[in-house]
């Protein structure tokens, strides 16, 4: 029988406990995947803690990658034994999931299992930041929150990709060094980070603000962005943001803010296959490098959720089945 992880409760990590489950059965649209590799996010925990409500027993996991083991009858464009990958499909902490095939995105020769549950929550956040939310180019100015992250590190190689100037936040040494090896013009601490940032840029303001930490950033991100400049509020790892004025934008240079999430920017399967495709095409080349952190087994997900929760890792945290 499949393992997979269902708490009956909301919690804090240890209400996570791997138990048999019985075979779910798939419809004509869907297929089963024998699980390699499974990410963990951010949302894992934001669901199993309650901050974001959802159904019990929780259908944890969002993401992961491994071999199609069997194929509903109205699937054409897969294939029994074909490795694919999958985003924002609930309940894939498992051995088996069930996806919808229109969620499963063939991973090429040459990019592994892992590297592509790696990459593909946190890629395709990465990628619709940068080319769509504000599509960054050469002569832009871009502040990083949480830069050495697994989106943050993706998200600064492809603002360079794109010919921006990135500003990284960083909390050690260790991660300022990996952010500027990953190709961060100026890794900077959270302290007072508004003012180093018009210090560094000429006493102006940066053109984008990528923030995943939320609460704790949120006042200095829009203190440092230029007129007009927009801050793309993609997560909440510190908490969320408290209620404020709609009018504290105009009296800071009638400024953007945008709260995007993933499942707006892969709406249909074309505009999933399409960012995969860039990115996986940009990992098999060695041009976009993807950081794992650490593996752990499924029955660890306690355990990989402490890490995260910690903001201790730098790049992706994987559960293998």
């Amino acid at each position: 029988m499949p393992i997979a992880i269902r708490p009956t409760r909301t919690g804090g990590p240890e209400v996570l406990v791997a138990a048999e489950i019985s075979a779910p059965a798939i419809a004509a649209d869907q297929v089963r995947v024998r699980t390699e590799a499974l990410g963990v996010n951010f949302i894992d925990i934001y669901q199993r803690s309650g901050q974001y409500p959802m159904p019990l027993p929780l259908p944890l996991g969002m993401e992961g990658a491994g071999i199609v083991t069997e194929v509903g009858a109205a699937v054409k464009d897969l294939s029994v034994g074909q490795r694919v990958a999958w985003a924002g499909v609930g309940g894939s902490y498992a051995s088996e999931v069930v996806v919808p095939a229109a969620r499963a995105v063939p991973v090429p020769y040459g990019v592994s299992a892992q590297m592509a549950a790696a990459l593909i929550m946190q890629g395709l956040t990465a990628h619709y930041l940068a080319h769509s939310t504000f599509a960054l180019q050469r002569g832009h100015t871009a502040l990083i929150h949480a830069a050495a992250g697994g989106v943050g590190l993706l998200l600064v190689q492809l603002a360079k990709r794109a010919g921006a100037t990135v500003f990284a936040t960083t909390s050690t040494a260790e991660k300022t060094a990996l952010v500027c090896a990953q190709g961060a013009d100026h890794a900077i601490p959270y302290a007072d980070f508004a003012a180093a940032v018009r210090r560094l840029n000429g006493g102006r303001g940066v053109d984008v603000v990528y923030d995943s930490v939320g609460k704790d950033t949120f006042a200095g991100s829009l203190d440092c962005l230029a007129p007009r400049g927009l801050l793309a509020l993609f997560g909440q790892s510190s908490g969320a943001v408290p209620a404020f004025d709609p009018q504290l934008l105009a009296g800071k240079g009638s400024l953007f803010l945008t709260r995007p999430t993933l499942k707006d920017y892969i709406q249909d399967r074309a505009e999933l296959t399409q960012r995969c495709e860039e990115l996986f095409t940009l990992v098999a080349a060695g041009t976009l490098n993807v950081r794992i952190d650490s593996t752990l087994p499924l029955a660890d997900a306690a355990e990989a959720h402490r890490r995260l929760a910690s903001r201790a890792t730098t790049g992706k945290v994987l559960l293998i089945p």
